[in-house]
């Protein structure tokens, strides 16, 4: 292989190559293992064998309406070897940040799910706003919207029940300066079979920055923080460590921006067309959505596992 090319398709002996050359393998999870509640075939074995073959697997995902123990029991009951320490998902990665770097001494204002609720509670922070907040009175009482004094930072993931009397909460605790502002992530749409779609967790954190003419810290994929979290309990080394994704944009962009390799599958959002107008572009950042190698599906790895 050509020192320098990328979007290389993975097969044949460059298959055990990659393998031998990490000792940590990070998937995502949706559209990479699974679709919706079905394994993609062959995944589960892949996962297994590679654990089988003394590979560190980790999960990272941006979705925040499951906590880790939701995942590892997703997981379980299709097949795959998972643990919940295994898991990083952006519930759990956002209560870390908060704990750990913020050093959060407060509650937080949460547009979220009660996954996430469950998650912040799980490291000793509190929270307000899980679930509906009707709208009631006129402009002038929702400028005086009722604030809890504890609340020192406002979380945004992804909330269903999403309003106006929750973007101007978010809006009125934002305005205190010293409120921290945490994003999980900035997917925009979340992609269902058929090729239809709903809109994501960036959709609601880009009304919520605008209002609050701000810009929220987010600890999804493609920011390093996602990797942080697993190297520092962990100890995984970049250089050996190979990212699987499905996204050129989050999986592909957090590889690259964390030294790691990198390998997409094609059974989930991006295709290869997108890859490679990114590497023809001759932009700097495009060629971080550039994977180093490409498979139509992680089960393609199957056989030299099988070895």
């Amino acid at each position: 292989m050509v020192v320098g090319s990328k979007c290389v398709r993975l097969n044949g002996p460059l298959i055990k190559q990659l393998l031998d050359s990490v000792d940590s393998v990070l998937f995502d999870c949706d559209g990479v293992i699974w679709r919706g509640d079905q394994a993609i075939p062959g995944a589960p074995q892949v996962i297994n064998l590679l654990k089988e073959n003394g590979k560190r697997v980790f999960f990272v995902t941006n979705n925040s309406t499951k906590t880790r123990k939701m995942y590892a029991d997703k997981m379980s009951s299709m097949g795959f070897d998972a643990s919940e320490q295994e898991v990083f998902g952006t519930a759990y990665c956002c209560a870390m940040y908060l704990k750990t770097v913020c050093k959060l001494e407060g509650k937080v204002y949460l547009i979220g799910s009660n996954a996430m609720k469950q998650e912040l509670e799980a490291v000793g922070i509190q929270q307000t706003g899980v679930g509906p907040d009707l709208i009631t009175g006129k402009q002038n009482d929702w400028a005086n919207v009722p604030l809890d004094p504890e609340v020192k930072a406002v979380v945004v993931g992804f909330d269903e029940h999403f309003s106006y009397m929750k973007l101007n909460r978010a809006l009125q605790y934002l305005t205190q300066q010293e409120c921290l502002f945490v994003g999980t992530n900035r997917d925009t749409r979340l992609p269902l079979e058929e090729g239809k779609a709903v809109p994501g967790t960036g959709c609601l954190l880009q009304a919520v920055e605008t209002a609050a003419q701000r810009r929220a810290h987010t600890v999804g994929k493609p920011s390093n923080y996602m990797f942080h979290c697993v190297a520092s309990q962990f100890g995984v080394e970049p250089g050996r460590c190979l990212m699987v994704g499905d996204r050129l944009d989050t999986d592909i962009m957090l590889g690259s921006n964390c030294g790691l390799k990198t390998l997409l599958t094609l059974t989930g959002v991006s295709t290869l067309a997108d890859a490679e107008e990114h590497q023809k572009s001759g932009c700097t950042e495009r060629q971080g959505m550039v994977p180093d190698y490409y498979v139509e599906s992680i089960a393609d790895i199957l056989p030299a596992l099988q070895g």
